[in-house]
């Protein structure tokens, strides 16, 4: 179970990076735009976890692997936007998010699913 700071911690980073990617970062991505869609931190801060989510991204594995190749610059603008508010900048580790794609799939699941009607019982 996540505490009160985790969660403060988390949607602070996740405010701040999101900035980042959409202002500071954005030539990075080759025109993709970038989500971040959750994030979760350790007990003790030291790490993030990342979960992201792209649009307009015809390489997604691709897109990720760029960021994961710019943590550090990633962090260091982070650190920048948090220096007053945590002592330590956190690791950052990148994530895909595929749960809507996956909520996809399982719509089109549900809506292929045929019921055939109940049998219709003699009143006598």
């Amino acid at each position: 179970m996540e505490s009160k700071r985790q969660r403060q911690v988390a949607k602070q980073i996740q405010k701040d990076l999101g900035e980042i990617f959409q202002k500071d970062l954005k030539q990075l991505f080759n025109g993709a735009f970038v989500t971040i869609t959750d994030v979760k931190t350790t007990p003790d801060l030291a790490i993030a976890r990342v979960y992201l989510s792209f649009l307009l991204a015809k390489d997604r594995e691709g897109v990720l692997q760029i960021i994961r190749e710019n943590t550090k610059v990633i962090r260091n603008f982070l650190g920048e936007r948090v220096r007053h508010q945590l002592r330590i900048v956190p690791n950052l580790q990148f994530f895909i998010d595929d749960t809507a794609e996956y909520a996809q799939k399982m719509d089109t699941l549900f809506a292929g699913i045929v019921i055939p009607p109940a049998p219709i019982e003699d009143e006598e």
